[in-house]
Parts: structure tokens; C-alpha cells; sequence
């Protein structure tokens, strides 16, 4: 089927609401939503079984987020402006998802953290590979006016596919291991298993389902992809760096997972929290990028960072399994307020041509700043080269600090709107 012009496009996506938000926008959110039934049956219970099973530390398993984020942060880059080079964003995406669908079942066959680094590093790679090209195919089919709900009902459909892959996993847990605090390894290889279809099913409906919005050929990105900003204006440089600070405090949630199982949660607990924090981040998504629409981008966000903070405090302290379900749970707030608000910010700051690239630079900003983000965290909480570290509260006080400082630049230093 032929595509309609973007200015055709554009006129017919300027109904309010959301029976009037595009194709690409529905077949995207899907995409994300299968893909993260499949995931998060795994991601959540895999700090558990690095910990649990294989007894590796928290300094390694701050090493493997941090490594097999940054590697595919770099490839996010390219990706972006392949993307951006080639006119087109879709068949990038679809294979980004389709290397991730092969990796997840060699964790079945994981004996060792050296097993897990690999698999996760193919995992990721295919993350890095689609996330530029999908979150450019989202902002090419949308109008700006609906730019906020288009992202924010995207945020939704994926968390939404995180609570029921969580579910599934709780049913999996209490099926075959019934309670306990440790997770055991037969659990972990009967979800890799669960996990495979979904998956699938994702790649297929992004291949045959989502529509290519071509970029006319002069305005393609003609040169080698760098990570310059030369090309960018000092709004969207300045908001790389403060998203850079930010992320530094901002370590991978495995932490907070096994601060929950240290605090005396079992691991049907911290499944039923991982649910609650989902269901919460689905349930505001939506309405904050609408809002974001009509309020403006950087208010939500330095209201999920400031929301993000205190959380932190709070699990620097926690003492109890019923604590950190409770945080958890604010922590989808978090989530909701500023994951799809900050894409879409992106989308405001530069010129359409450029998103591709501008994407893959601010997705690579955040990978690229996750491996010093993790391993700093795991050094906090349990040490390294024979050095016992500060304890588990230590990883969530620094947190707390620099998104303390990143809040402060974006209301004082960061202007709204261009002068």
C-alpha cells in the first residue's frame, strides 16, 4: 500500500483523542507491548539468579547492566542515523527486535555470569539497533500537537505488557517453586522458556503490520554518524548533559530488586511488586504525555525526577519487605511522569530531518552513562579490589544527590522554550 504524503498525514492525525493517533502509533505500541511480556517474564528475576543461583556479587552484576547497556548505547547511535541516512526507519526496528527474540534462550543454557553477559549483551545490541529508528517512525507519524500522547500511549502498551509478563512469572514461581525467599534455577529455565513466543509474535507484527514514512531524499543525513553535536542547538546539548547527570545517580533497577529481596521480600513479593510498580507507570503514562502537550515537557520531568529522589531516600533506609513494595509502587510515578515525556521532548528540540540521529544520541547519552551508573552502585553497596564498600544504602543516597542537581539545572539553567 502506497504511503500518504506527511502533510496528508499530518492533517489527518489533527482529530483529538486517541481513535485518531495513526497506524504506526497502534502497531508500535503493540510491538512493545509483546515485547515486554516476553522480557520482563526474565529481566526482573535475572539480578535473583545471578545473586541467587550462580552467587555472583553485586560489583559484577553491576559490571554486566553497565556493559551490556553502554555496548548497545553505542550502537544507537548508528542506528539513528542509518536511519536517518537511509530514509527509513522501519526494517531497522524490526531487526533490532528480531536479534533480541534470538537471544533470550540461550539463558536457558546459563551456567555462568560470563553466559549471562553474553546474552544479554545480544539482547541489547537489539535494542540498540530498533530504539532510534522506532522512536523516529513514531515521531514521522504523528502530528506535533499529539506528539505527547502518541509517546505516552506507547510508554503505556509497553508497561502494560511488563505487568502481564510479570504475572505470567508469578504464576510460573508459585506453580513450580511455590514460596521462598531465593529463586531457584528450574523456575528461571521454565520462564526462558514461556518468554520465546511472545517474542515472536512481536517481531512479526512490527513486520508485517507497521507502514514506512520515507524522508525525501535531501533532506537524508549525508555524512558519517559521530557523536558531535555540532548540528544541535545549545537547548538540546544542554538537556543531553543534564539527562547525562541525572543517569549517573540513575543505576539499573536489578538494585532496587535485590535491596527488596534484602529487606525480607520472597520472590513472589518482589514479582508482585514489579507488578504494582508496572501497573502504576501504564496507568500514568498516557494521561502525562497528554499533559505534557498542554503544560509542557520539562515541568512533568523535574516532577518524576523530584518524585525519583525521594524514592531513592527511601530505599537507602528501608527496613522492611512492605517498605519497598510501597516505594516501588511510587515509583511508577516516576516512571510514568518522565520516560515518554523525555522522548518527546527530543522530538521538540530538533529539526525533523536530524530525529534519527537526535534519538540515538539521547538514547546513547543514557546507555553510555549506565555502565559508570551500575558499576558505581556496585561498588557503593558491596565493594571491589578488596575494599568492602559503604553497605546498601549507599548506591540510593548518591542517586537521590544527582537527581537533586539535575532538577536544579532544568528549572534554572534550561530555558522553556527558545529565545
Amino acid at each position: 500500500m502506497k504511503e500518504k504524503p506527511m502533510a496528508q498525514l499530518a492533517a489527518s492525525t489533527r482529530k483529538s483523542g486517541l481513535a485518531s493517533l495513526p497506524r504506526n502509533v497502534w502497531v508500535v505500541t503493540l510491538t512493545s507491548f509483546l515485547t515486554d511480556v516476553s522480557s520482563e517474564m526474565l529481566s526482573n528475576l535475572l539480578p535473583l539468579f545471578l545473586f541467587n543461583v550462580l552467587g555472583v556479587k553485586t560489583n559484577v552484576i553491576g559490571l554486566i547492566e553497565g556493559i551490556a547497556e553502554t555496548t548497545a548505547s553505542v550502537l544507537k547511535v548508528f542506528s539513528g542515523w542509518l536511519s536517518d541516512r537511509l530514509g527509513q526507519r522501519k526494517w531497522l526496528a524490526v531487526g533490532g527486535y528480531a536479534l533480541s527474540a534470538f537471544s533470550k534462550p540461550f539463558l536457558f543454557f546459563a551456567n555462568s555470569w560470563g553466559w549471562v553477559l553474553g546474552v544479554r549483551f545480544g539482547d541489547r545490541l537489539g535494542k540498540g539497533l530498533r530504539t532510534a529508528p522506532r522512536d523516529a517512525l513514531v515521531a514521522d507519524s504523528i502530528d506535533e500537537k499529539q506528539r505527547g500522547l502518541a509517546f505516552g500511549l506507547h510508554r503505556a502498551g509497553d508497561t502494560a505488557g511488563a505487568v502481564v509478563g510479570l504475572l505470567v512469572a508469578l504464576g510460573v514461581v508459585w506453580y513450580v517453586q511455590r514460596a521462598g525467599l531465593k529463586l531457584e534455577r528450574s523456575t528461571f529455565h521454565t520462564l526462558v522458556l514461556f518468554s520465546i513466543l511472545p517474542a515472536v509474535l512481536a517481531v512479526i507484527g512490527l513486520a508485517l503490520g507497521a507502514r514506512e514514512t520515507p524522508i525525501p531524499t535531501e533532506r537524508r543525513a549525508a555524512r558519517a554518524p559521530s557523536f558531535s553535536l555540532a548540528a544541535f542547538d545549545a537547548r538540546f546539548k544542554l538537556f543531553l548533559f543534564i539527562v547525562v547527570l541525572f543517569t549517573l545517580g540513575n543505576s539499573s533497577d536489578a538494585f532496587l530488586i535485590l535491596r527488596a529481596q534484602a529487606a525480607g521480600l520472597p520472590v513472589l513479593g518482589v514479582l508482585g511488586m514489579m507488578i504494582t510498580f508496572n501497573a502504576v507507570y501504564t496507568l500514568v503514562s498516557g494521561p502525562a504525555g497528554a499533559l505534557s502537550d498542554r503544560v509542557g515537557r520539562r515541568r512533568l520531568i523535574v516532577g518524576g525526577w523530584a518524585v525519583y529522589g525521594l524514592i531513592y531516600l527511601g530505599f537507602a533506609s528501608v527496613t522492611a519487605g512492605w517498605q519497598a513494595w510501597a516505594l516501588m509502587a511510587v515509583y511508577g510515578i516516576y516512571y510514568g511522569l518522565t520516560e515518554g515525556v523525555a522522548k518527546a521532548l527530543v522530538a521538540d528540540l530538533v529539526p525533523a530531518e536530524k530525529r534519527g540521529t537526535a534519538y540515538g544520541l539521547f538514547n546513547a547519552a543514557i546507555g553510555l552513562t549506565a555502565f559508570p551508573a551500575s558499576f558505581i552502585a556496585g561498588i557503593l553497596w558491596q565493594g571491589a579490589f578488596g575494599w568492602n564498600g559503604f553497605g546498601p544504602g549507599a548506591p540510593f543516597y548518591f542517586g537521590a544527590v544527582m537527581a537533586l542537581l539535575a532538577c536544579a539545572l532544568m528549572l534554572f539553567a534550561l530555558p522553556e522554550r527558545a529565545g
